[in-house]
């Protein structure tokens, strides 16, 4: 039947059937074409031969990457993935103008590391022998561990946008406490904005020390030539009070009106979160990075006469930049024995970003580098009689990711900050937050199961 009705259209109407004929024959034969193509791609590819054969982009959740050095040592370099990978061989394009007696001529230019590029087969480093690595080429990319803590702990420039400039701060912060919980402390080093005298920034030190459920506070301010910030920062000293990087050691000194004392945080190599920044409209930004997710404090602080020592304590640093009017965030970190867990979340003000649009993070960092990442993260809060917290839950979800993490306070200190006061709506309290966590789920193929003391942050209505 089939067969007699083909017959009689080709009969009745020769050029239109035909054409059909032709156009279903030319679509297959295209198909064919194509599956065979792509059966070679997919075998290229499985190749373990083939030098060059893929590209890995790497980009980051709020935007461009600021450490690539750290993601390649750090990252890639760990040793689940460095086992796995050939080479990884950086590049950087951009636009050149070569000046000539008539008018300039633009030229495209891309800048690699000659080795790095040698072992993916690159061809225009193959061949010219004097094209070789030099002295800075290989500092960026077999970093130190030191080296790669500096780079990341750099303090910023304050960036051209007038409407915002007043609220910009750019702090170091450290945290340490016992393992009992009994004694904990707070410091933070900070450079504001611009002060009425040319070239230098406000500045100040805060120390918030906890001792038996009691909290006191000490703090120095004044001013800090912003050249040599930028120049030697994280080595830094205001008032009095200093911080120095060496190696993979901090050296934190302290002279506050009734407290003394020097302290020292060993980080822990690759356990750090490389830095990101989240960008808003009208040149607004905020940006975070963590170089010590976990290491050790050592030191001692005199305060009144009494000497308050600090040994094998567990030690934590992050460090913060950004115009913070009409800021608040959510934020929270515990390490126990070789798994740091750091997460939090930025509400920027609704003029610059939308502030549902911001996702939350929560990151896992092992012994040999990260272990898991999400975006997908919620976060709830349980208040007390107070006003403060009694319990955070939080969970993240993701690929290979699925961890619950519960909060529960201990001790909390509610703080009145200024900088972060919205132009516009209810004045808000700072909340730092000591306690307990418990950590359940899983992270790649590894189960987490345990109870860490562990800090938290949040904000409150005044």
């Amino acid at each position: 039947m089939i067969l007699r009705v083909a017959f009689r259209s080709l009969a009745t109407r020769p050029i239109r059937t035909a054409v059909l004929a032709c156009g279903f024959g030319f679509g297959i034969a295209v198909m064919a074409a194509l599956l065979g193509v792509g059966a070679v791609i997919l075998e290229q590819a499985h190749s373990p031969a083939l030098a060059g054969g893929g590209d890995l982009v790497v980009l980051g959740r709020f935007g461009a990457i600021d450490s690539a050095r750290f993601v390649i040592a750090n990252v890639l370099g760990a040793p689940d993935l460095a086992r796995q990978t050939v080479a990884v061989s950086p590049s950087k394009n951009a636009t050149l103008f070569l000046m000539t007696g008539a008018t300039p001529i633009e030229v495209d230019a891309t800048g690699v590391i000659p080795s790095l590029e040698r072992a993916l087969g690159g061809q225009e480093t193959a061949h010219p022998p004097d094209w070789t690595d030099t002295p800075a080429d290989t500092a960026w990319s077999s970093p130190a561990p030191g080296d790669a803590l500096r780079s990341m702990d750099r303090f910023h420039p304050v960036p051209v946008a007038s409407e915002f400039s007043k609220s910009w701060a750019e702090w170091l912060y450290f945290n340490g406490h016992t393992a009992d919980g009994a004694l904990r402390f707070y410091v933070t080093f900070l450079a504001g904005p611009r002060s009425a005298t040319p070239g230098r920034r406000v500045a100040g030190v805060r120390l918030q020390l906890e001792r038996d459920g009691k909290t006191s506070t000490y703090s120095a301010g004044g001013e800090i030539d912003e050249t040599r910030l930028l120049e030697t920062s994280p080595d830094l000293e205001i008032a009095g009070n200093r911080v120095r990087l060496d190696g993979l050691r901090y050296h934190i000194e302290l002279a506050l009106p009734g407290v003394a004392g020097e302290l020292t945080l060993d980080a822990a190599p690759g356990r750090s979160l490389p830095p990101a920044t989240i960008r808003g409209a009208r040149g607004w930004l905020s940006g975070y990075v963590a170089p010590v997710l976990s290491g050790t404090v050592r030191g001692s602080l005199t305060v009144g006469g009494d000497r308050i020592l600090f040994e094998n304590a567990a030690g934590y640093h992050d460090h913060n930049w950004g115009f913070w009017e009409g800021v608040r965030w959510q934020w929270g970190q515990v390490a126990h024995d070789d798994v740091s867990i750091i997460y939090g979340r930025v509400f920027p003000p609704a003029d610059v970003a939308d502030p549902d649009r911001i996702p939350g993070f929560l990151g896992v960092l092992g012994p040999q580098g990260p272990l898991g990442f999400s975006t997908a993260v919620t976060f709830e809060e349980e208040n007390a009689a107070d006003g403060r917290p009694d319990r955070v839950r939080i969970h993240a979800r993701g690929r290979m990711l699925d961890l619950r993490l519960t909060f529960a306070t201990e001790r909390s200190v509610r703080t009145a900050m200024s900088m972060t006061q919205p132009g516009v709506g209810p004045a808000l309290d700072f909340l730092q937050l000591a306690g307990q966590y418990t950590v359940t789920g899983t992270v790649g193929d590894r189960a987490l199961d345990f109870t860490a003391r562990g800090a938290a942050e949040t904000f409150r209505p005044r």
